[in-house]
């Protein structure tokens, strides 16, 4: 399957980013990979300019590329005023329009809420409530996965390549949301 990994906080050295890379490593033996990492993000502000498919800048090119070949889409975001982050909710709103509509069919979507402390939880929920409004209003064909994951203290379980610390529950958690949401997503395309 084609995963497309969105690591949705547009901040330098963010700790979203080391969510994807965990990810993407725990993926990747099995599955061909794309991390997004939102460090670049210039979508304009949908109400003040739009975006044109014939002529995108390297960072949407990528974007809207992986999204388009992915099977599952996971969209990780940092706790942000507890909510998601404005880059995210941008592009969701994109996300229902002409041209860039076909991009929530035959997906199924993923969330992980990321903190630095206790937290994560409100952002995954948040970007699940949506995303399946979007995919009803847009009456596209995808699914929202049930499962949701926070990674909470994630400096402390997971280092800045991505690679999993010695916390045994945190890393069973994240292996088990993996696996459950590819169980998912085959299911889906079966």
């Amino acid at each position: 399957m084609n995963i497309c990994i969105l690591s949705g906080s547009a901040r330098p050295n963010n700790n979203t980013v080391r969510a994807g890379k965990a990810l993407k490593k725990l993926i990747e033996p099995s599955h061909q990979v794309k991390l997004i990492d939102f460090v670049t993000y210039d979508l304009p502000m949908l109400g003040q300019a739009g975006m044109n498919p014939n002529d995108l800048s390297i960072f949407q090119k990528e974007l809207f590329q992986s999204m388009e070949e992915a099977h599952i889409v996971f969209i990780l975001s940092p706790e942000y005023n507890w909510s998601t982050t404005p880059e995210l909710l941008n592009l969701l709103n994109y996300l229902p329009n002409k041209p860039f509509q076909h991009l929530l069919n035959n997906k199924v979507f993923a969330f992980v809420g990321v903190s630095s402390g206790k937290g994560g939880k409100a952002p995954a929920l948040h970007l699940m409530q949506i995303v399946n409004k979007i995919i009803s209003f847009s009456n596209s064909e995808s699914m929202v996965s049930p499962k949701i994951f926070e990674t909470h203290f994630i400096k402390e379980v997971i280092d800045e390549e991505g690679n999993l610390l010695q916390n045994e529950m945190f890393n069973a958690g994240m292996t088990d949301f993996c696996n459950y949401t590819l169980r998912i997503a085959d299911r889906w395309f079966k």
